[in-house]
C-alpha cells in the first residue's frame, strides 16, 4: 500500500503547510487553511511506462539548437487565432477563464466542431445529450469531433490512448480528479496534480490541450495561482449579460503578445466572429447629437473606432458629480482641470458624466482628445461632425502629445468613412494622398477654436 500523507493547503494561494495555522503567511488570508489527505502512488505517469519511450534530454549549444519555427494549428477562428498568436502551438497548454454563463464552453464547443483535425471534448459538468443539443444549435454537421464525459484522469488518459486525437479540450479542470490523491475534486491538490498529468501528456505526445477553468467573485481563476504559471497560455473571456458582445484578451502567452483582442457578438447561433469591431462600438443616430465624439484606439495591432459620449449639467446638489464608465475616473478630472485652466471653461459648479459606448474599458492616452471634444459639445450643447474622429493625448499644459502608430489610426478612420481626423502636430506622419484630412493641432485652445 502506498503511503498515505496528511497536508495543509491554503485555499486561496496554494501555499503548503506541515500543520493546521489560522493565517497563511503567503496571502495574509485568515481561515483559508484546509486539510488534504494525499496519497502517493510508486508510479504517476499518464501513461504505463512500458508505453512510454523517451528519449532522454541532453545540453545542446544554444547556436545547435534549432530556430525554425513549427507550423502553428489554425482552430479556424480568425478571432481565436489572433489571440493566441497564429494559431494553436503543438504540445501547448491554454487555461480559459471567465463568469459563469460568459460563453466558455460554447466558444470551444463551436471551435471544435469546426476544425479539420480529431478533436476529443472531455466534459465533466454536462452529459453527452446536452452537449449535442448545444452542437445541433451552433454547427450540426461534425466529423471531427469526440465527446467524451468523464472526471477521472486515468479513465480519460486510456480514451486518449485509444483515440490519439490531435487536439484535447477539458471542461473544466476544477471537475477533474486523480487516484494519486485522495482530496475531493476541485481542491488545490487535485488541480495541481491534475494540470501536472495533463502537462506531462502534453509535451510528451506534443498535442494541444485547452483547459477551461472556473473564476472565484473576485475574477480570478480558481485553485492556486500556480496554475497559470504551470500552463503555456491564459485567456480571459470578458463581457456584459447586458450587452451581446465577448471580448477575448491573453493575460499570458509564451508564443506570442499579450496585447491582442478578439471580438465576439454572441447569438442564438452561437459566437460570431467581428472583424471590424467599430460596427458594434459606434451607434447608429438619426440626427447629430451634442456630446459624442468618435476615438481612434488600439488594442494590440488592431485599430478600433469608438464612440466617447458625455453630459455635461448644471449640478442640482452642493458638489458637482464626476463619473466616468469605461474610463479612468481620475484622468478624467484631470482633462476637466486642463479645460478650466488653459480653455477657460467653468465646469467647477457642472456634473459631468462619461461614457466609452457598448461596455468596454479603454485605457489608451490617445481617446483623451476625444473625451475632450465630448465634453466641450455637451457643454456648449453643439453637435460635433458625425465624420470627425480624434487621436491625441493631452498634457496638464493644454498642450495635444503624439501618440504612437497615428498612421495606422488614420488609415482605419479613413477605411470607414471618417472625412477629418484631429491629431498632434508633434507627430511624424508620412503618408501622402490620403482622401481623409488629417488636422494638425498643437494646443487645446485650437481645438476649441475648431469646435465651438
Amino acid at each position: 500500500m502506498a503511503k498515505v500523507k496528511t497536508t495543509f493547503f491554503c485555499q486561496n494561494c496554494g501555499s503548503q503547510y506541515a500543520k493546521w495555522q489560522g493565517q497563511c503567511t503567503s496571502c495574509k488570508e485568515w481561515n483559508t487553511i484546509a486539510e488534504e489527505v494525499i496519497q502517493k502512488p510508486e508510479k504517476s505517469d499518464w501513461k504505463t511506462p512500458s508505453a512510454t519511450s523517451k528519449r532522454a534530454s541532453k545540453p545542446l549549444l544554444i547556436n545547435e539548437i534549432d530556430t525554425s519555427q513549427e507550423a502553428r494549428l489554425d482552430m479556424q477562428d480568425a478571432e481565436f487565432n489572433r489571440v493566441l498568436g497564429g494559431g494553436m502551438v503543438n504540445g501547448s497548454l491554454t487555461l480559459l477563464g471567465g463568469e459563469p454563463g460568459i460563453g466558455k464552453s460554447t466558444l470551444l464547443l463551436q471551435i471544435a466542431l469546426k476544425l479539420h483535425y480529431k478533436t476529443l471534448y472531455v466534459s465533466g459538468e454536462e452529459s453527452q445529450k446536452q452537449i449535442k443539443m448545444r452542437a445541433e444549435r451552433i454547427n450540426p454537421n461534425s466529423n471531427n469531433c469526440y465527446i467524451l464525459t468523464e472526471t477521472k484522469t486515468q479513465n480519460i488518459f486510456k480514451q486518449i490512448e485509444a483515440l490519439e486525437p490531435d487536439i484535447v479540450v477539458i471542461d473544466s479542470i476544477q471537475t477533474l480528479y486523480s487516484d494519486y490523491i485522495e482530496s475531493s475534486a476541485g481542491s488545490i491538490s487535485q488541480i495541481k496534480e491534475c494540470t501536472t498529468e495533463l502537462i506531462k501528456f502534453a509535451k510528451e505526445t506534443a498535442t494541444p490541450v485547452l483547459l477551461i477553468g472556473h473564476i472565484t467573485k473576485d475574477g480570478h481563476i480558481a485553485g492556486p495561482k500556480i496554475l497559470e504559471h504551470m500552463v503555456d497560455t491564459v485567456l480571459q473571456f470578458e463581457g456584459d449579460r447586458n450587452h451581446v458582445f465577448r471580448i477575448l484578451r491573453a493575460n499570458k502567452n509564451r508564443f506570442g503578445s499579450t496585447n491582442e483582442l478578439g471580438i465576439y457578438e454572441m447569438q442564438g447561433s452561437g459566437l460570431r466572429e467581428v472583424s471590424n469591431p467599430s460596427e458594434i462600438l459606434i451607434s447608429e443616430k438619426d440626427g447629430e447629437l451634442s456630446g459624442n465624439a468618435v476615438a481612434a484606439t488600439l488594442e494590440g495591432l488592431r485599430p478600433l473606432m469608438i464612440e466617447v459620449q458625455a453630459l455635461v449639467s448644471t449640478a442640482v446638489y452642493g458638489t458637482p458629480q464626476r463619473s466616468a464608465t469605461g474610463f479612468n475616473a481620475k484622468r478624467l478630472n484631470m482633462l476637466l482641470a486642463v479645460l478650466e485652466k488653459r480653455a477657460g471653461f467653468r465646469l467647477g459648479a457642472k456634473d459631468v458624466f462619461l461614457n466609452i459606448t457598448g461596455g468596454i474599458t479603454v485605457d489608451d492616452p490617445a481617446i483623451d482628445l476625444a473625451v475632450v471634444a465630448a465634453i466641450l459639445s455637451s457643454n456648449e450643447d453643439v453637435a460635433l461632425e458625425s465624420d470627425f474622429c480624434f487621436a491625441a493625448e493631452v498634457g496638464l499644459s493644454g498642450e495635444i502629445r503624439p501618440v504612437q502608430r497615428v498612421e495606422q489610426r488614420i488609415l482605419e478612420a479613413e477605411k470607414l468613412g471618417f472625412s477629418t481626423i484631429f491629431v498632434s502636430k508633434y507627430n511624424k506622419i508620412a503618408l501622402k494622398n490620403t482622401v481623409i484630412k488629417i488636422q494638425l493641432i498643437s494646443k487645446i485652445e485650437d481645438l476649441v477654436g475648431f469646435l465651438v
